[in-house]
């Protein structure tokens, strides 16, 4: 208890110290730096089909230079607490940002997959910690009372990075190579890292904490077999696959193995006990369920329209970048009552989740680009609104001191979020436009009276191979369409879980510091 007073006092201490215009400075740089993290996981997924044929790849193989970025990601995240306190907070924020520059240059220079996949592993381990601690730095330089507002501008740019990416990873694919999607963020790198060494204050270590050893190789196994599980699932037809049953079997022993030995452990690699902070239990819980809503309509929508509506890659564009209107809507006015009113906040938000999940669920093949934009801007202004309010109700009642640890936990839960609703959402929509497909098959015989009504009958009938080819390809259309309603009807009903959550979220102390 005495560390964690002594080290709230130094918090305060930096805030006190630091001129408006310097917190400035650093709100900017490190916002710059999340922005960098998050525009370079997503340009990746625009130049997929590039890298395939330049690297000679099958499309599975083509998917590990994503798998294995993530899972890397997914493993030192929980480290960042544990490097804090034998590094400090700007040592290890230069060197996250710097490594993971010089490993962005590297995976545009790649000549080979195996040596991609190397730098891209490289890139993800080594910017693993950014995101935690670029949320920990702003927390600490800003007092409680503006906690909102600088969380709130910190999300816009981190939102702004990741809709940036794809069209910037699209834009330089096709104007040059898919090598200068990576170049082009190297020098954003260079400008992050120099102004991070000039305006971050120096921070002394807390001491030379021993890792633990046991801990973090038990839960780096259970989140890595845990990540291959839902990255390769889907390939490898699940739980018929003996590699997804072995994968599963080793996941969920090494995480009861790493709970048990944190559970008896006198200096373990997380600290458990942290969970019976209430509004921090809920908190991961909640942003849990936000990862899983967060990125899922961006990941599905695209697919089906461009392969079944019929919609250009432009339109598209247009369709995901309201989502990031809508979302800096969304955290401008959650900066002003975010703060004050948090659960409201996240009750609104969560709220205009489920406006956003049932209008997807009344949509047909002949949606407009003006209600798919509409819906865009109520998803991203629910993603806007709940992010603030979550941020400040989870770590309001912690102590400063074990920021970067719970930060660094708060983060990586969101990311198993968004792989597990995935993985959930993509295996849904394709088993039920089978079976959907089979089903419509069914129905069709030359005896099925409404192929004989006189507006069907010329379009469609099973007089001629050319007319069942027209048959079958709409057929194809609607199954893909009752899927994906049924996927956007999970989306909804996950929406309104998490409303009787925030109920029981504590409201944050009032703090004029």
């Amino acid at each position: 208890m005495a560390t964690e007073t002594t080290v709230d006092f130094a918090v305060d201490d930096l805030e006190n110290s630091l001129s408006p215009a310097r917190r400035a400075i650093i709100l900017f740089t490190v916002t710059l730096s999340a922005s960098l993290y998050s525009t370079t996981i997503l340009v990746v997924s625009t130049i997929l089909p590039q890298l395939q044929g330049t690297m000679s790849a099958t499309a599975d193989e083509i998917t590990w230079t994503m798998t294995f970025n993530i899972l890397a990601t997914a493993v030192v995240t929980p480290m960042t607490g544990w490097l804090v306190a034998r590094l400090g907070k700007r040592s290890v924020m230069l060197w996250s940002v710097g490594g993971f520059t010089v490993a962005t240059y590297f995976c545009g220079t790649a000549n080979s997959l195996e040596e991609l996949v190397f730098w891209r592993v490289v890139q993800g381990a080594l910017g693993a910690p950014m995101t935690p601690l670029t949320q920990t730095i702003t927390l600490d330089t800003y007092p409680k009372r503006q906690h909102g507002v600088v969380i709130g501008l910190f999300g816009i740019g981190v939102v702004l990075g990741a809709f940036i990416g794809p069209v910037v990873g699209g834009v330089m694919a096709e104007v040059s190579t898919w090598r200068w999607a990576f170049y082009v963020l190297v020098p954003v790198g260079v400008v992050a890292v120099a102004g991070l060494y000039l305006v971050l204050p120096k921070d002394k270590p807390e001491g030379h904490a021993p890792l633990d050893w046991t801990g973090f190789i038990l839960l780096s196994v259970a989140i890595a077999c845990m990540q291959l599980v839902l990255s390769r699932g889907q390939r490898l037809d699940w739980f018929d696959s003996t590699e997804i049953q072995l994968e599963t079997f080793v996941a969920a022993l090494a995480f009861y193995l790493f709970i048990a030995h944190s559970l008896t452990a006198r200096n373990p690699f997380l600290n458990l006990s942290l969970l019976r902070n209430r509004n921090y239990a809920l908190g991961l819980v909640l942003v849990f369920i936000y990862g899983m809503l967060n990125f899922t309509p961006m990941v599905v929508l695209p697919s089906l329209l461009r392969d079944h509506v019929g919609y250009p890659d432009s339109l598209i564009g247009y369709v995901l970048g309201s989502r990031g209107f809508g979302a800096m809507i969304g955290f401008f006015t959650a900066m002003f009552i975010g703060q004050k009113y948090p659960r409201k906040s996240m009750l609104a938000g969560f709220s205009a989740m489920v406006i956003s999940g049932y209008w997807l669920t009344t949509f047909d093949l002949n949606v407009t680009v003006t209600e798919l934009m509409l819906n865009g801007v109520v998803q991203g202004l629910a993603v806007g609104t709940i992010w603030v309010p979550l941020t400040i109700a989870t770590f309001s009642t912690l102590p400063a001191s074990v920021r970067a640890e719970t930060s660094s936990v708060f983060h990586l839960l969101r990311n198993i979020g968004t792989s597990f609703f995935i993985s959930l959402t993509v295996t849904q929509i394709i088993r039920s436009t089978a079976t959907n497909y089979e089903y419509m098959t069914e129905q069709i015989t030359p005896f099925t009276p409404q192929l004989l009504l006189p507006w069907v009958s010329g379009e469609w009938s099973t007089d001629s191979v050319a007319s069942l080819a027209r048959l079958s390809e709409e057929m194809a259309r609607q199954a893909a369409m009752i899927s994906h309603l049924n996927a956007f009807g999970i989306y909804t009903l996950v929406s309104a879980a998490a409303i009787p959550l925030i109920l029981l979220v504590a409201r944050p102390p009032k703090n004029s510091s």
